[in-house]
Order: C-alpha cells, then structure tokens, then sequence
C-alpha cells in the first residue's frame, strides 16, 4: 500500500496510490484526517481501512498521480530522528572508525521539504550536501522495544535527503544546526506500508543521483545499526509514538568527502531511490533575498 500526503485547494489531503491514480481519502470519507500520523494514532497503525475506504470511494474522489502536488508523507512528524555513521564506508571517508552505538540527533520540521519542492541552499554558505537515506515511520506506541518486537513498531518507509550545510555542522561537536537550516531534508514521495517489503527494509538497493549521475550506491544490508537495533537501541530512553520517523542514515559518496568537494547548487536536480520504495527528486534553488535574487558566500 501506497499512501501519500497531497496539496489541494482546501489544503492537505491524505491519498491511497492506485495504479497511475490517486484516491483522495477524505473524499470518500470525511472523517478521515488530513495527517498519516494522526490517522495511525486514532486507529493503533492500522492501514487496512484506509483500502476499504478507498475500495468504496465514488469516481470523483479519485485524481490523476501525474501533476499531483506532494506534500510530506507525515504531515507533522512528532519526532523526526536521525541516524549519524550507519554504514562503515561512510564513517570512514568523514574519519571516523566503526562507531560502538549509533549516533543519534533531531530534525525540526521546519527542516523539511516534500517530493519535487526544492531543498534550499541558504544565504550563510555553499557547502550544501546530500545524503540518500531510508526512512522508518512509526505507526505504534513502544518502549523497551526488543529485538523480536521492534518492527511491530514500524508501519512503512519512505526516502530521505538530509541535506546538510557542513560549514554549520562541522563547526562544534553537535551537529544540528548543520541539520536543520529551512527545507533542506527532502522527503517523499510517499510511505510504502512495511508489509510490502523485507523486514526491516533490508536488503535495498539505495542510490542518490545528483544532475544524473550517481554519487552514492549501497544496500541497506549494510546499516551497521538496522532499524529494529535502532527501534531497541533508541526506546531505552524514548518513547515511540505514532507519526514519528527515524532516518538511518546514509551511504559513502557524499559530497564533502570527495576531492574537490562537490555541493548541490541552485538549478541541480537531486534524486533519492530506495528500492521498492520510490524515487525522490528535489531540485535545488537558492535561498531568495529581498531583491528577488539569491545569494551564497
């Protein structure tokens, strides 16, 4: 199952995916919120009446995918955490070694952008990079997850760009403003339900691509924290709740790491493929100043 946050002109509306369209699920059923993650709080992650719903929807409520005017998987994430050096390759090219646990900081939602929106490069510096990534949705309450129920927790997955100023995230040892300047962690397309893929999302080929070409190429096998270590790892201290995401992290390939160093510029399209997921494609636009023009240093 394919469920997809759009715009509309009454504002954002919640779809089920079939086929080349789009079921707009508050028109079949009002009573249906316009946010995934309140849906899955109201209804303990349960998605298997959301295909009802849509199974009874009239022809009017259905719309064509292509043109579809995205807007974010969740529409307000409760908690939006991410997963620093979780594949060996990548921890190695930043300097690190092997890490012991995983390295866990926070997004704010104003940090985020939705499929095809652009992920702005800020006034403050050029040094805007991308990172592919998988992302887990949680559609239950849990804490003190175990290794045998973790992924009761998790109700689908979606694709990442944590887009990051390194000049801000390399500037102390805490890494979130670096991570949070305004819409640049790209989101989307939509959340493919868990049951649709391996556990855990394992065994995915993950790719970003910048202007065509590909910069980054792994498997998520190779998360050396996979998402129910995670799940277990981080409800020890924090509780799960629905509508909260996790993002775990990125291959080698990116841009700070390369020589020279490659950073993502206004009129740069940015794609993220999960497989069996979807592709995610932002474009890049420079932050506007008051003249109407954009500026770096």
């Amino acid at each position: 199952m394919k469920i997809v946050g759009f715009l509309s002109d009454t504002g954002v509306r919640l779809g089920l995916i079939e086929g080349d369209m789009v079921v707009d699920l508050q028109a079949a059923d009002s009573r249906v919120p316009s946010d995934l993650g309140v849906w899955l709080a109201e209804n303990d992650g349960e998605l298997a009446p959301l295909r009802e719903i849509a199974r009874r929807a009239p022809a009017s409520a259905r719309r064509p995918l292509a043109g579809l005017k995205f807007a974010l998987p969740v529409a307000r994430p409760g908690k939006i955490i991410c997963l620093g050096l979780n594949y060996l390759e990548h921890a190695k090219e930043g300097g690190h070694q092997r890490p012991e646990f995983p390295s866990i900081f926070m997004r704010c939602q104003t940090s985020l952008t939705p499929h095809l929106a652009p992920i702005v490069r800020p006034l403050v510096s050029e040094t805007l990079d991308y990172e592919a990534e998988l992302v887990a949705i949680v559609g239950r309450r849990i804490k003190h997850a175990t290794l045998a129920d973790a992924l009761t927790c998790i109700v689908g997955y979606s694709c990442f760009n944590d887009g990051s100023v390194r000049k801000f995230q390399r500037r102390t040892s805490q890494w979130d403003m670096g991570k949070n300047f305004d819409r640049t962690g790209g989101f989307g397309p939509w959340m493919v339900s868990a049951d649709e893929l391996p556990a855990g999302a394992k065994g995915l080929k993950i790719e970003s691509r910048l202007n065509g070409q590909v910069m980054q190429s792994d498997n998520t096998a190779n998360m050396m924290f996979p998402v129910a270590e995670t799940v277990v790892d981080l409800t020890q201290g924090m509780t799960l709740e629905p509508g909260d995401i996790i993002v775990t992290g990125t291959p080698s390939g990116v841009g700070h790491a390369r020589k020279p160093p490659v950073w993502m510029r206004d009129g740069d399209v940015c794609e993220i493929e999960v497989e069996g997921v979807g592709i995610l494609k932002n474009p890049i636009a420079d932050e506007a100043i008051a003249s109407g023009r954009a500026a770096a240093e």
